[in-house]
């Protein structure tokens, strides 16, 4: 008989709370680590750039491909390794990107030049687009259906806890020893995301369809080139730079559908994006994401030339942000499992709109606290609407396309978040530097209003 005294019982309660049993925990434990990974990787390297293309003795214009390389691979391999997680199973495909992503990170901090750093980038890239792709498809296989928002409200958390807390995880590493080892610390957190994931990943039956690798290659060369151009847009290129990917991006893109259509299971889904919860869930997140790149990119400028605040500053200004949302978004998890994603969406949204305007009617001398209560209501708005969002799209999709819907998920925020950055820049290139984080944050309350608006408008679709 057991003790009923023993410590081992609160821990078996809350297992059986949650609907999960051991094993399960430690699989969640295995992909959020893969995912903290997959998210921070950008933000770190954003922060250290200019200390990486010192020490490499290469130019700016130059060392943006140690952002690039990644960025663009990633994006270009999501959707076709989401759909190899459809036919072979997420399984697969999480442990193909965690492996790949802890070997090219090692690779990364023994790389002695801007090519050989950039090409290990790129390969740690399409590591990442293997986790990214089938993370969601794989919380899917775990939580029972009626409790998958505190799963998905586990993955917003940190996903957005770690984009924000990006640079300040650089700053830290900088602080104590060389570049190199932002790369290095990797490796023991991929081995330890291993260890947890291999034995205990659930399984899924293969899928039916072939895998079609012209299809594969449209798909990667539609997104690569739309994140070129939006790169271009962000660095403030010449229109040839910007146009010429842009086009590529849409002839790609025609052929794509053309090639796949009838197909009962496309790469690019557009059968998913044909439901009108899923299409509605889908303009959420890019408009939503949007706001956000808005937000952090123009935030720390508007805080260092316009506030005069220091970097160090400016770090703590920006972490009430993500404080909020990781408060936020498991409490909207658990709601989005009770009533329905386009109420909570739509709320946060409206919150989110509001601490937008708020930033930017802030004025030339706000008191901290000021600052710090305006970021929290973001933050609030973010948080609400994130884990409702996640259930909604994969809640939408069928089992079999849980691959191709968890693919979109990460399609949707990096779309948004490049699309942000590209609009802070065009705001730059327009307005006065005291002026443009103005412009940019009213725009990014444009945006949250409009993702507003599409969440409210999921209560009447099918």
């Amino acid at each position: 008989m057991t003790d009923p005294h023993s410590p081992v019982l609160p821990v078996k309660r809350t297992v059986d709370e949650l609907g999960l049993s051991t094993r399960d925990i430690r699989a969640l434990i295995g992909i959020m680590l893969g995912v903290a990974l997959g998210s921070l990787d950008t933000a770190i390297a954003n922060t250290a750039l200019p200390v990486i293309g010192a020490d490499l003795h290469a130019g700016a214009a130059a060392s943006i491909w140690i952002l690039n390389a990644y960025q663009l691979a990633m994006v270009a391999s999501l959707l076709p390794l989401a759909a190899l997680g459809d036919l072979l199973g997420p399984r697969r495909i999480f442990l193909f990107g965690l492996v790949l992503f802890t070997v090219a990170s090692l690779a990364c901090s023994f790389s002695n030049s801007l090519l050989a750093l950039s090409v290990s980038r790129a390969v740690q890239g399409i590591g990442a687009g293997g986790i990214m792709s089938v993370n969601v498809a794989l919380i899917r296989l775990i939580y029972p259906p009626q409790r998958l928002g505190r799963g998905v409200g586990l993955n917003a958390l940190v996903v957005g806890v770690s984009f924000v807390l990006g640079p300040s995880v650089a700053s830290l590493v900088l602080a104590v020893a060389t570049w190199p080892w932002l790369f290095a610390i990797n490796v023991p957190l991929g081995i330890a995301a291993l260890m947890c994931s291999l034995p205990t990943l659930p399984e899924k039956a293969r899928g039916e369809h072939r895998f079609d690798p012209l299809t594969a290659f449209l798909t990667a060369f539609t997104f690569g080139t739309l994140i070129l151009a939006l790169s271009a847009a962000a660095q403030r290129e010449s229109w040839g730079l910007i146009l010429l990917p842009l086009a590529l991006a849409l002839t790609a893109a025609a052929l794509l559908v053309r090639r796949e259509a009838g197909h009962p299971a496309p790469m690019l889904p557009l059968d998913l994006l044909r439901r009108k919860m899923f299409a509605l869930s889908a303009v959420t997140a890019v408009a939503s994401f949007s706001t956000q790149g808005l937000a952090f990119v123009s935030l720390p400028f508007y805080f260092e030339q316009v506030l005069h605040r220091t970097p160090v500053d400016t770090g703590f200004l920006m972490t009430s942000w993500p404080i909020i949302v990781a408060l936020a978004a498991p409490i909207a998890g658990r709601l989005s499992d009770r009533h329905p994603p386009g109420l909570l969406g739509g709320i946060g949204l409206a919150i989110l709109c509001g601490g937008m305007i708020s930033l930017a009617l802030l004025g030339d001398d706000p008191p901290v606290i000021d600052i710090v209560v305006r970021m929290a209501i973001c933050g609030a708005g973010f948080g609400f609407f994130q884990s409702p969002n996640l259930r909604a799209l994969m809640s939408s999709a069928p089992p079999e396309r849980s691959g191709g819907a968890s693919g979109v998920i990460a399609i949707v925020r990096l779309l948004g978040q490049t699309s942000g950055a590209a609009l802070v820049a065009l705001c730059y290139g327009l307005f006065a530097p005291e002026q443009a984080p103005f412009y940019a944050l009213a725009l990014g309350a444009v945006f949250a209003g409009v993702a507003c608006l599409a969440s409210f408008a999921r209560l009447w679709a099918d």
